[in-house]
């Protein structure tokens, strides 16, 4: 009982039965009523009780003394054989009004199933009134007993055929509605025990096809969550590998006397910790990014007074590599509502790509206008560009494109993943637009406050 299948089987047969059941006492009844019925009204219209009750009105102009007419002298001979007792009757105008009740089977007047239900007395083609006949007690004639007998056994074995066609064909739908969905319960077992490539059968009714539907979406993001986390830990594992190998050889080299123990070799160990551990803090920041847990200090910030104090620490950088720098702020621009060492950290990672990218005669730009309802911020670059099939990917964490930006320039991979997570939580928003061989447009925007 604890299947779907049988329950809505089960459901489905039983109101069957139900409504059948009820449907067949009903019929039986209305069978058993109509045939009384008809036998006291053919009884009437054998004993030409309705003829003489029509030559009355003829003759008088009204229904006064009808009455005498109702009673069993009146009716004729022949009228109550058979077994069968004697009906009751009443007699009703054109309009209905009774004026003859001799067993009070109506009330002073008919309704309209009561007109339908009468014989109609006609004058000349029309209605002058109406008689009403019920049958008295529930004794038949044996014929008419035998008779709706019979027409009560046909009344419950046709009930009972379609009963049972009525839950042989809801067990079907049952098992159609379920299949479906015992699909799914398949997917989502196979799913369980690591077969990622698990999708369920769209099929069914709308509702089942949106679960299966909803389900293969899940699936999908899983196994794309799983395959990027098994990247992640590749790139983790060759991001530490590097370090962690001119460590190793470094001072193996020392211990084998191929090197000497001097200032030099121990400041090549330092700068591959430094490195190492500059790794180890970007993947904390961006998993603490990622979980909602990076505390900010949010309070009313200048983004041009941070702009021009982070773009002055890289001006000397700049001109080593002899790029130039500019700085073009927006006048008026409102202030936002954000955590500057952020936001700081943001603009360096831009700026730290740009510069990292572009060549020497180059050009890189920090520009700052009110857009929207906040503030936007690009930083650009003549540098060489990224390709239109790596843009997608640009601020994927570890993502690095053929086109320079391999490993050999620098960087851990994470910082435009941590710069994006970083502006996410600022309510903004983050992109970049790029031409092979032009140079490219990281840009942000924020809220204003």
């Amino acid at each position: 009982m604890n299947r779907l299948v049988v329950r809505l089987s089960v459901a489905f047969a039983t109101l069957i039965l139900l409504v059948t059941g009820i449907l067949a006492i009903a019929i039986d009844r209305l069978a058993d009523s109509s045939f009384r019925r008809y036998l006291a009204q053919n009884q009437i219209a054998e004993s030409g009780l309705s003829e003489r009750l029509a030559i009355w009105y003829a003759q008088h102009g009204s229904w006064d003394g009808a009455e005498r007419l109702l009673s069993v002298g009146g009716m004729g001979g022949g009228y109550g054989q058979g077994g069968a007792q004697r009906p009751l009757l009443a007699l009703a105008d054109a309009t209905g009004r009774v004026v003859a009740d001799p067993h009070a089977i109506v009330g002073e007047s008919l309704n309209a199933t009561q007109r339908r239900a009468a014989l109609p007395i006609l004058v000349d083609q029309q209605v002058v009134g109406y008689l009403v006949v019920q049958a008295a007690g529930n004794r038949l004639s044996r014929a008419a007993e035998l008779f709706l007998q019979r027409l009560r056994d046909i009344i419950w074995i046709t009930g009972g055929i379609v009963a049972l066609t009525g839950a042989v064909i809801g067990i079907a739908i049952a098992r159609q509605l379920v299949q479906p969905l015992q699909h799914v319960a398949l997917a989502v077992d196979e799913l369980r025990q690591g077969h990622l490539t698990a999708r369920a059968v769209v099929e069914g009714p709308i509702e089942v096809r949106r679960v299966a539907e909803a389900f293969n979406a899940m699936a999908t993001e899983l196994a794309a969550a799983n395959q990027q986390r098994r990247q992640m830990i590749a790139d983790i594992a060759h991001e530490l590998r590097t370090p962690l190998t001119v460590i190793q050889g470094n001072l193996r080299a020392i211990l084998d006397d191929v090197y000497p123990l001097s200032r030099e070799e121990v400041g090549k160990i330092y700068e591959a910790t430094v490195g190492l551990r500059r790794l180890v803090d970007d993947l904390r920041e961006l998993s603490l990014a990622d979980t909602g847990q990076l505390t900010l200090h949010r309070q009313p910030l200048d983004l041009n007074q941070l702009l021009a104090r982070e773009a002055a620490l890289f001006r000397e950088l700049a001109t080593v590599q002899g790029v130039a720098l500019h700085v073009t702020l927006a006048s008026e621009i409102p202030p936002v509502i954000a955590d500057g060492e952020r936001i700081a950290q943001v603009v360096r990672n831009l700026l730290s790509n740009a510069l990292r990218y572009t060549p020497a005669g180059g050009q890189i730009m920090v520009t700052s206008t009110a857009h929207e309802q906040g503030v936007l911020v690009s930083v650009i670059d003549t540098g060489s560009g990224i390709e239109p099939t790596d843009i997608p990917h640009i601020f994927e964490r570890f993502y690095r494109s053929d086109h320079g930006r391999s490993r050999a320039k620098g960087g851990s991979g994470l910082g435009l993943a941590i710069a994006e997570r970083l502006i996410a939580l600022h309510g903004g928003q983050i992109g970049v637009e790029s031409e092979v061989g032009k140079g490219s447009r990281f840009w942000f925007w924020l809220p204003a406050a």
